[in-house]
């Protein structure tokens, strides 16, 4: 099969520190690779890819002291995407909507995985206007604000199984992995790590939008059991999981994945989330970790992670979340649209089922 894979332009792919959707289309590219496939990435030049890379920018936009506009950046890309669409049998979209007047008005096979949020009120006259554009979730949870969307499938997030370093042992600090916003609950983090007594290791990004929050919290985050560690990159991010007691998730929206839940499986670090979002169909609650509902139910988790058993942690990775499922899903759903068969929405199935089947 002939497949473009259009990613944002923000990140490279995979991201040299922070990104989840970048480095999702990296695993998910690489993969459909291995699987035999003829795979096309327009991405950023400064990506790393078995497929064919096609640069839309020197570098990542982030990383780029003059790229001010980053619309113009992709309006370029898309041009280009479908200057070349001839040459593929599906193009798996990545870039939101942006794409969508375009898509409706060639003829080609096409798919969107929309990897943000999407219970904002100016989606919904959008998705009103773009019901027949067909799009994946990355959770059953995310899709729900807009049933109104050409749904053809859900397909949870995976990594290479190689990717991070399982420890059977783990530490004693607690890690917050991810970015520094109010919705992803830095504060709570810190007083779950005050009340229960352990050092908390912060690995986070800090947006330019997020600057000034940042500013007001940055006394919690000077307190000597906090340590600020700042963006790390793939090794550091596996180190410091492996060597973790828990992640700390305390999220305080609707998150539409939680990549980081999955690679602290990958280590066999058992996760503390807030319920909310994909929570409950990434944890097993009891099994992989806890999903709480209050500061009280967090601290008394902490105490209780050596319940948890990391070798279940890693099994449960292996079993539900590698790139290889991942591809696999994909693979299918491109099979369903290109036949022209009504789409089901995928499930998340074991590596096992998936060679059963």
């Amino acid at each position: 099969m002939k497949i473009a894979q259009v990613a944002p332009l923000y990140e490279s792919v995979p991201p040299a520190l922070y990104g989840g959707t970048e480095r999702v289309v990296a695993y998910l590219t690489d993969e459909l690779v291995v699987l035999g496939h003829d795979v096309t990435l327009y991405a950023s030049g400064d990506s790393r890819t078995r497929a064919t890379l096609k640069p839309m920018c020197t570098r990542s936009l982030r990383l780029t002291a003059g790229a001010v506009d980053h619309l113009a950046h992709h309006v370029r890309m898309l041009e280009r995407v479908f200057r070349d669409v001839d040459d593929f049998d599906i193009v798996h979209f990545h870039v939101d909507y942006l794409h969508f007047p375009l898509s409706r008005r060639h003829r080609l096979t096409h798919v969107t995985t929309l990897h943000g949020r999407l219970d904002l009120a100016d989606l919904q006259p959008l998705y009103d206007d773009f019901h027949d554009m067909p799009v994946i979730s990355i959770s059953d949870a995310q899709r729900r604000p807009l049933p109104q969307a050409r749904w053809v499938g859900t397909v949870a997030h995976g990594l290479p199984p190689d990717l991070h370093r399982f420890d059977p042992i783990g530490g004693e600090t607690l890690v917050f992995l991810g970015r520094i916003s109010p919705e992803k609950g830095i504060e709570r983090a810190v007083e779950i790590a005050r009340r229960s007594g352990h050092r908390l290791r912060v690995a986070a990004k800090v947006d330019r939008t997020d600057r000034e929050y940042f500013a007001s919290v940055a006394p919690i985050l000077a307190q000597p059991f906090v340590e600020f560690i700042g963006e790390v990159d793939d090794a550091g991010k596996s180190a410091l999981l492996a060597q973790a007691r828990a992640l700390l998730f305390p999220i305080d929206w609707q998150e539409p994945f939680g990549l980081v839940m999955i690679e602290a499986l990958a280590c066999g670090t058992p996760v503390i989330a807030w319920r909310g979002g994909s929570v409950e169909e990434v944890i097993d609650n009891g099994r992989t970790g806890f999903i709480v509902d209050s500061l009280d139910e967090a601290v008394d988790a902490v105490e209780r992670i050596d319940e948890i058993d990391r070798r279940v942690c890693r099994q449960e990775f292996e079993s539900r979340f590698t790139a290889r499922r991942m591809a696999r899903d994909y693979v299918a759903i491109y099979d369903e649209l290109l036949s022209g068969r009504p789409s089901q929405p995928t499930l998340v199935v074991s590596d096992a089922d998936a060679v059963a089947g």
